[in-house]
């Protein structure tokens, strides 16, 4: 039931703080308070119902470790798609025509700093974290990377193509940056500054999303599988190798630092005491 209650409690939070934000849609400096305002307190009502639901301290939301991990994360999340946004113009297929918009590109702050803790909460911080109880944590990241991309169908420009690449590439990255961290800090940074860098900075399509204009008047021509097509440069083979490629360095990291839960019961319940559950 703690698994129930722990997404109820992050998911009224992200579908009120979706709404308010909707609400204020066109003032960009309310959108940037509104969204920030869920975030925090989406971290809040997930450290309460995790106390309340699992009778310990919610340590992978520490506040202490917030800023560096958070910081730390933004500044990766905004290199890879750099990266990524980088070899797509290589090609002739990215084209910057001249500045967009600041004010788009404030509220945008506020939009992807909600959509970006919400749904680490819910993806990593309930669902991987409680299904690695269950089955260690090779398969818990391959169901919660799975729902994850699955997640992303429902959105206005999606495609199947454009959520395996979620699943493989997202899912895959952040969940691998939770496993090597034991924190939801550095996840949350590498998925809100992915989606800053995005949305904010370059000026593309999020996850198929008709995103907003960003500090950026460009534009993306070319094939889908350079691009992502309407879904957004997500759907880029680019983006699937430098996630898988990021990924890798982070199951590493785990491995190294002793992160990774073993599928047999018994060495699983051995391994799981000492990680956050």
């Amino acid at each position: 039931m703690r698994l129930v209650w722990q997404l109820v409690a992050v998911m009224a939070v992200a579908l009120a703080g979706g709404q308010a934000v909707m609400a204020v849609q066109g003032n960009h400096w309310l959108e940037l308070v509104v969204g920030v305002a869920t975030a925090v307190l989406a971290v809040f009502v997930y450290a309460w119902v995790v106390r309340r639901t699992e009778r310990r301290a919610p340590v992978e939301v520490e506040l202490r470790s917030a800023a560096p991990g958070i910081g730390l994360g933004t500044l990766i999340g905004i290199g890879l798609f750099g990266a990524v946004i980088l070899n797509i113009a290589f090609l002739g297929d990215y084209t910057v025509n001249g500045l967009g918009t600041t004010s788009g590109a404030i509220g945008l702050v506020g939009f992807m700093a909600a959509a970006s803790v919400t749904e680490e909460l819910m993806f990593r911080g309930v669902l991987f974290r409680i299904i690695e109880g269950w089955t260690g944590t090779w398969i818990a990241l391959t169901l919660t990377s799975v729902l994850f991309g699955a997640s992303h169908l429902f959105n206005p420009n999606a495609t199947l193509w454009g959520a395996l690449a979620i699943a493989i590439e997202a899912g895959g990255m952040l969940t691998a940056a939770y496993i090597a961290t034991r924190k939801l800090w550095v996840p949350i940074g590498l998925h809100f500054g992915w989606n800053l860098a995005g949305s904010a900075i370059f000026s593309t399509e999020v996850s198929g999303n008709d995103t907003p204009q960003g500090l950026l008047d460009a534009t993306m021509s070319g094939p889908a599988l350079i691009t992502g097509g309407d879904f957004g440069p997500e759907g880029s083979v680019y983006s699937v190798v430098f996630c898988v490629l990021a990924a890798a360095v982070f199951m590493w990291l785990a491995h190294r630092r002793g992160h990774l839960v073993p599928l047999r019961r018994s060495a699983r319940s051995g391994a799981a005491a000492t990680l956050p559950r």
